[in-house]
């Protein structure tokens, strides 16, 4: 087939829009969590934050399972299945369990995203071309971003918290009559029995994601805290920060497919370090907006650089769980830098959990090292389609 035959039809649309939806669902139910675990179901705060956390480890071994599911059983079932766990955490906030609901919920959607995601990758990237993975990964981001920012209007406007679950259940099966529409060309291969589950190539991507997202939980845990006393624009500011990822990987989201992936790595890791360590120093409110716009800019990029790059080097029938493994490294990551962003700024203040978080990139920069250039036959593996054709 064409690599123009195989660009972005109206498949492809429709897998994003599926994605849009089933975190659209995501998006309306969790800002009304917290206060529907305290005020309705009268739970502790320590509640709040086991009910919020327990996602993230469910999700870490949803990555694990899903890339296998994928690969095996085809990315359709993976997608599919997704969506029928977010539509059942969604029918589980509704139901009268008391505090177990809530928990229930959150493992069923834990294990719903991991799915959604791995299997909606390694599927848009199929439909795109391997030549465009990085741009079909970032209209799938895309799909997700909006998804999430569009979820707590939503979730807002419709009033309350059995409404937003409601959202979440109709959501998910309205992606889910989508997916059904669209055919799958993917035919599962047999897989060797002794295949390893985290082959030695896919560590330094790993790792390098991972570092690239210690600043996701300082951006969202302490953003808004830390500029309240710089002209309380932390609102603002994230909205700049997650409206410049939704732009830059929609309109920019090809950028690693044109030229060489390591440029739009590496530049990324350098934009995120500036708005990280202007953040720490405690800007006035334009400096800080235009800070982390420039941060969104920057972590738009590490992403579909190594993916893409990754995946061009992996087999069609393990992409599925290269996408998965990598997914995992980000929840650990995520989860482990959540604990640790905490912690150092309750010892030291908000700013050092920004420095903490601009020296993670360094990690990044040297993981990345690695990923890029420590063998050359796998970077010119990694090179778009039109570079290796000039050599």
């Amino acid at each position: 087939m064409s690599f123009s035959a195989r660009g972005f039809s109206s498949q492809f649309w429709a897998l994003v829009g599926a994605t849009f939806l089933g975190f659209l669902g995501i998006g309306t139910v969790l800002p009304r969590l917290a206060p529907h675990i305290r005020y309705d179901l009268g739970g502790s705060d320590q509640d709040v934050g086991l009910v919020i956390g327990i996602f993230s480890f469910v999700a870490l071994l949803g990555r694990l399972i899903s890339g296998p599911l994928a690969d095996r059983r085809g990315r359709k079932i993976s997608f599919l299945a997704g969506l029928v766990c977010c539509a059942l955490a969604g029918g589980i906030y509704l139901l009268p369990l008391g505090m177990a609901g809530p928990y229930l919920a959150r493992v069923f959607q834990g294990m719903g995203e991991a799915c959604l995601y791995t299997g909606a990758a390694a599927w848009v990237v199929e439909l795109a071309g391997i030549e465009r993975s990085a741009q079909a990964l970032g209209y799938l981001s895309s799909g997700i971003w909006g998804g999430i920012s569009a979820g707590p209007v939503v979730g807002q406007w419709i009033g309350s918290f059995q409404h937003a679950a409601i959202m979440q259940v109709a959501a998910a099966v309205i992606a889910f009559l989508i997916l059904t529409r669209v055919r799958e060309d993917y035919h599962p291969e047999p897989h060797s029995p002794n295949r390893q589950w985290l082959p030695r190539s896919i560590l330094a991507p790993g790792i390098a994601i991972g570092f690239v997202n210690v600043q996701y939980p300082v951006i969202a845990g302490f953003l808004i805290l830390h500029l309240k006393s710089h002209g309380n624009s932390g609102p603002v500011a994230f909205s700049a920060y997650a409206g410049m990822i939704l732009l830059s990987r929609f309109f920019l989201g090809g950028l690693p497919d044109r030229i060489e992936p390591f440029i739009t790595y590496f530049g990324g890791l350098v934009f995120m370090a500036v708005g990280l360590l202007v953040l720490a120093s405690g800007p006035g409110p334009v400096a800080a907006v235009g800070a982390t716009a420039l941060l969104g800019f920057g972590f738009s990029f590490p992403w579909s650089s190594i993916a893409s790059t990754v995946l061009r080097r992996t087999p069609s029938a393990e992409r599925g769980s290269a996408v998965g493994i990598l997914s995992a490294f980000y929840d650990l990551f995520v989860g482990i830098s959540s604990f640790a962003a905490g912690w150092v700024a309750h010892q030291f203040g908000y700013a050092a959990a920004f420095v903490m978080a601009a020296v993670a990139l360094i990690a990044a920069a040297v993981a990345g090292k690695f990923v890029f250039f420590a063998r050359p036959e796998s970077r010119v593996e990694a090179l778009p389609a039109a570079a290796r054709q000039a050599r």
